[in-house]
């Protein structure tokens, strides 16, 4: 049986009563910053905006 099965996913905004997963979420979200802080922060390429807006007028 894999880890997933036997633990039920966090509902987001739900505080832990375990301060280890408390602990491992915080080394977490500081590890996820440390590596996409930078990416989240680059404009984003015309092409991809022009191919959104194409989408959006196509759905209308």
């Amino acid at each position: 049986m894999a880890l997933k099965d036997k633990c039920p996913p966090r509902q987001p905004g739900k505080k832990s009563t375990n301060r280890l997963d408390d602990a491992f979420e915080l080394w977490l979200k500081r590890g996820l910053h440390q590596l996409f802080d930078d990416v989240t922060k680059e404009p984003v390429p015309e092409e991809l905006l022009r191919l959104i807006e194409e989408d959006r007028k196509r759905t209308k």
